[in-house]
């Protein structure tokens, strides 16, 4: 049996967790730490997995899903590192962490896999790149990939990318909330009440997601598509470019990335 404990349960960290327990998982083969005692037992209540405390799960699983903030990523490390058990993978969903950080502060050869996953994951639609560290191997990509796979799609990318796909797809929700949101706005202004501005945008919001997701054609085809000549649309798209929002958008994910390379380098010295 292998000892899966997922360390931190916040909302990504319980997502994985039933995503585990409906991909298959036993309840006996997970485990779980949460620094809150009320939400331990209400997570241990309603999924019958075992609360413990970090240094208790580093000494009894096989496999560590390492679920907190980067700014809490140093006491967690320094409880893993005199307990791990040799051979243990540390699977890191920590935006800007390197595996070099772990490997240079847990036993030498732990093997170590990035992930970047994003908040999707909460309704099984996540969509995560994962990159293996120096002691990685194909058997424990392949362990990650499958069980990422029971919480959305997995995607796996050299290490040096993990920054750019933080930027991409693991901040992307926020950027479509914005928009979303500034939609919703546009209609409240134009006198449509909120409710049914909400409503109208959120289908139109899933609809073109599938219709991307279940077509060949590039988004530029798809937006074509609905672009007549000198009709509603291209006028939109006209006051779009007009206020530099691509542009902007660009410029948005670029600082992003940025900020992923800062929350590494702050710990290149420890």
């Amino acid at each position: 049996m292998t000892t899966i404990a997922v360390l931190g349960a916040g909302k990504i960290g319980e997502a994985l967790l039933s995503g585990l327990l409906q991909g298959g998982r036993a309840a006996e083969e997970l485990l779980f730490t949460e620094k809150h005692p009320d939400r331990a037992a209400e997570l241990t209540k309603q999924y019958g997995v075992e609360g413990v405390d970090v240094a208790s799960a580093a000494s009894r699983a096989d496999v560590l899903i390492v679920a907190v903030k980067p700014q809490d990523i140093e006491p967690l490390l320094d409880d893993m590192a005199p307990v791990i058990k040799p051979g243990t993978l540390v699977v890191s969903l920590c935006a800007g962490l390197p595996t070099s950080l772990y490997e240079r502060r847990l036993p030498e050869g732990t093997p170590v896999v990035r992930v970047m996953p994003n908040t999707p994951m909460v309704v099984g639609e996540a969509m995560s790149a994962i990159s293996a560290g120096k002691y990685a191997r194909a058997e424990h990509l392949n362990l990650v990939d499958d069980m990422l796979q029971t919480v959305g799609k997995v995607a796996r990318v050299p290490e040096n990318q993990q920054d750019a796909v933080t930027a991409l797809s693991g901040s992307g929700p926020a950027y479509f909330f914005y928009l979303v949101e500034a939609m919703i706005d546009a209609g409240i202004l134009l006198g449509i009440p909120r409710d049914l501005a909400t409503r109208l945008i959120i289908q139109s919001a899933v609809g073109a997601a599938q219709m991307l997701s279940q077509n060949d054609q590039h988004p530029v085809i798809l937006r074509e598509a609905v672009t007549s000549p000198a009709g509603t649309t291209i006028m939109a798209i006209r006051e779009l470019e007009k206020h530099g929002v691509r542009a902007a958008l660009l410029a948005a994910i670029e600082a992003a990335r940025d900020r992923s390379v800062e929350l590494g380098q702050a710990h290149e010295a420890d």
